[in-house]
């Protein structure tokens, strides 16, 4: 994943550490018995240095890590980070299925593949394993709870939910990154900066003191939750986020709606953190209604703003989108819709066909096909339509109401409560998967690409 946060401060102290390491006067110590394949290998080394308003001044923290658990990092340069959960508590939690899962794997290895009988034991083994695997990994993940940018709380097994249930792999929450991030927000510490690198014999396709960004396994699956949002590309002028569904782009009007990607962003890159600060009070160029999820720009400072500002006005910026409508749409895979509509201003904030005092709305799009939708709370299915669209202007629900209304497409799109129906468990079906634009500074093509979850 890209990194959140620039890494050259970071990886400065990260190469004193090394050097530290190196010449004995910092140590790693074996907690637990390493494993064959384990043995002679390295681990990852993570840095995040931080500022903290203290005594009326601000004041610079150091924070290290070190990957997994079964090393420990004693160093007097800066504050060592401890794990998320103790070896001692991740080993009660497995041991309740340990010798179980040791008796089915020698049970598996001793079964003679070749006899039926044999064979379809070693398939009801097998099943009887996992099962107690995936039940201990459960237990495991359990104990793990994060602090997020905001200061709340949050466990795996929210995170998990967050992803349909679809578990993450062995150690998720042992990475350097997590340990860090929830240790500097526990103590409202602002990150400034934060690297990764290398520590060890080098294996495979890791070198020694090479730096690396956030892996994405494992980091990838938690560090969003932690940060608040998921950020595909950070400069000092600009920052790409895949927005998630639920979330508004910008605040809206009482405290209630001030929870944004864009307070966020202020919050993990404040004024008071130097040259990755965040100088705009509004630094969204564009939106996303709040139910639509995929990808945001959003600029860092007024010159930036401005200029892509200018290309979004000027057509110069390229969106895809895909969408699930309700329904079969017939005919032709290809097509170009043009409407009118405006805001019914007793209704807000939907909108209306007004061919005289509209403001017109040009879409392209592309059927991809029709394929089966089941709602994930209720197991409810239905044939739906996957379609991209691709929107020349910039109107407030121009796909929503291209997909619902009588003179676009007759078909709403899933979950879209104003223009069709949402039923319980469904979200609004749209995503922003493809965004090209020009790089304020650099002028450099950039294009991004999010799927969407569904």
């Amino acid at each position: 994943m890209f990194p959140s946060f620039s890494q050259e401060l970071a990886l400065h102290y990260l190469l004193e550490l090394s050097d530290d390491l190196n010449s004995g006067r910092a140590s790693l110590i074996q907690l637990a018995k390493e494993s064959e394949e384990r043995k002679n290998q390295g681990l990852m080394l993570g840095c995040l240095v931080c500022q903290a308003w203290e005594e009326g001044r601000w004041k610079r923290h150091i924070l290290y890590a070190c990957s997994g658990i079964a090393r420990e990092l004693n160093s007097k340069n800066g504050i060592v980070v401890p794990p998320i959960v103790s070896p001692r508590e991740i080993s009660a939690a497995l041991a309740e299925n340990d010798a179980e899962i040791h008796q089915l794997t020698e049970k598996i290895n001793s079964c003679d593949s070749h006899q039926a009988e044999a064979s379809e034991l070693c398939k009801e083994l097998t099943a009887r394993r996992a099962h107690l695997t995936d039940q201990s990994l459960r237990k495991v993940f359990s104990l793990y709870k994060f602090t997020r940018f905001d200061g709340s709380r949050i466990s795996l097994n929210e995170i998990i939910l967050k992803h349909g249930g679809r578990l993450p792999p062995t150690g998720t929450g042992d990475c350097c990154a997590p340990k860090l991030l929830s240790y500097a927000f526990e103590h409202a510490y602002l990150p400034v900066s934060m690297a990764e690198i290398y520590y060890g014999q080098s294996f495979g396709k890791k070198l020694s003191g090479q730096l690396y960004p956030p892996c994405d396994e494992r980091c990838g699956y938690i560090l969003p939750e932690i940060l608040g949002l998921e950020i595909l590309y950070r400069d000092r002028d600009i920052v790409v986020v895949n927005k998630a569904a639920g979330l508004l782009s910008v605040p809206g009007r009482g405290q209630e709606k001030y929870d944004s990607v864009e307070s966020r962003l202020k919050t993990l890159f404040p004024l008071s953190v130097g040259e990755d600060s965040c100088s705009l009070n509004q630094p969204a160029v564009h939106r996303l209604d709040m139910e639509t999820s995929g990808l945001l720009i959003l600029a860092m400072n007024k010159e930036s703003h401005s200029e892509l500002n200018r290309q979004f006005a000027e057509g110069l910026v390229q969106k895809k989108y895909i969408a699930l409508l309700d329904g079969i749409l017939r005919g032709r895979s290809d097509g170009h819709i043009e409407l009118k509509f405006r805001l019914d201003v007793d209704n807000r904030p939907y909108q209306i066909y007004d061919e005289e005092n509209g403001k017109l709305a040009v879409t392209d799009y592309h059927k991809s096909g029709v394929e089966v939708y089941e709602n994930p709370l209720t197991g409810q299915k239905k044939k739906v339509t996957r379609i991209e669209f691709f929107p020349r202007t910039g109107r407030t629900h121009q796909l929503r109401l291209a997909a619902a209304d009588p003179r676009g497409l007759n078909l709403p799109i899933v979950g879209d409560s104003l223009y069709g129906s949402k039923n319980e468990g469904e979200r609004l079906m749209l995503h922003s998967s493809e965004i090209e634009f020009f790089h304020p500074k650099s002028r450099k093509k950039m294009k991004f690409v999010s799927s969407p979850s569904f």
